[in-house]
């Protein structure tokens, strides 16, 4: 599933066909994707100007003219294609699979005023879309228990400490779980331990101090976190699964992992002589440096 720097190479990838444009027309090929579309989904769109895209967590959010908000979540195999109307065809980074550009999975098409056609293509249909009133967005099922981003200022350690503290589930379940961080998965939260020097396995509310103070160890974690997001972000993704970005080109953070999917291999850490390990925590691969992550 995407994580957050793979959404918001969507988001940047979708904006200039979508931010400033009126949706001329929506079409449903389907009454359904994870979920079933709103009965008045399409009456809710049409006629509507996107004002402004933005990303919650791993859900993108668009804000209409109309005060409702289309919520947008690419699940499993969802993506993107924008037809320009100069011919041109753009591929918003997405986690690409095989058949994701047979016709038969454009699910939603939207018609721009910009000449641009946005398709949703999904062949497992784990994806969602539904509309929302911004007043009531926040207090949504989706929306009401995200956690902080990671990416914003007001995240810090201290954010981090109080909803890390007295936790005994070990430290990469924690961080996974999207009340604690917003947008974090597998991929980033490895490397994010193994930046900070932590293992996956430590209990989560070892790294507060008594009171719920952040300890050097949540500050590092922290710092991590922000710094592997923002590198990720910057080289337009990771290219697991041909995820590839607005222009075509594959990301390239993959090619950066220090431990993600290197099993075996050599730690990078300098000075450090350890191999990197792979093992199974809540059904998901994790993998370290046993070696320098405590």
């Amino acid at each position: 599933m995407p994580e957050l720097p793979e959404v918001e190479t969507v988001r940047r990838g979708l904006a200039p066909a979508m931010e400033g444009a009126k949706i001329l027309v929506a079409t449903l090929r389907r009454p359904d994707l994870r979920r079933p579309f709103p009965n008045d989904f399409r009456q809710r769109l049409e006629g509507a100007t996107v004002t402004a895209l933005r990303r919650r967590a791993k859900y993108l959010l668009a804000d209409l003219s109309t005060g409702d908000v289309l919520v947008m979540h690419l699940g499993m195999s969802g993506s993107f294609r924008v037809e320009l109307a100069d011919g041109a065809t753009l591929t918003p980074g997405a986690y690409y699979h095989a058949r994701s550009e047979v016709l038969a999975h454009d699910h939603v098409v939207l018609e721009m005023s910009s000449g641009a056609r946005v398709v949703f293509n999904d062949p497992r249909r784990f994806g969602l879309m539904l509309v929302v009133p911004a007043a009531e967005l926040f207090e949504h099922p989706l929306m009401r228990e995200v956690g902080p981003e990671p990416l914003d200022p007001a995240f810090d350690a201290a954010r981090l400490a109080l909803a890390l503290a007295g936790k005994a589930a070990p430290l990469k379940a924690a961080l996974l779980d999207q009340t604690v961080v917003a947008g974090l998965g597998n991929i980033y939260v490895c490397e994010a331990l193994h930046r900070s020097k932590l293992s996956p396995r430590r209990a989560a509310g070892t790294v507060v101090g008594r009171g719920g103070v952040p300890t050097p160890k949540a500050v590092a974690l922290t710092d991590a976190i922000k710094a592997v997001l923002a590198d990720a972000i910057r080289a337009g993704g990771s290219s697991l699964r041909d995820h590839r970005q607005t222009d075509g080109t594959l990301g390239l953070f993959q090619h950066r992992f220090r431990v993600y999917d290197r099993e075996s291999e050599a730690c990078v850490t300098p000075g450090c002589k350890g191999t990197i390990r792979r093992i199974v925590q809540s059904g998901r691969s994790t993998f370290f440096c046993p070696a320098c992550q405590k």
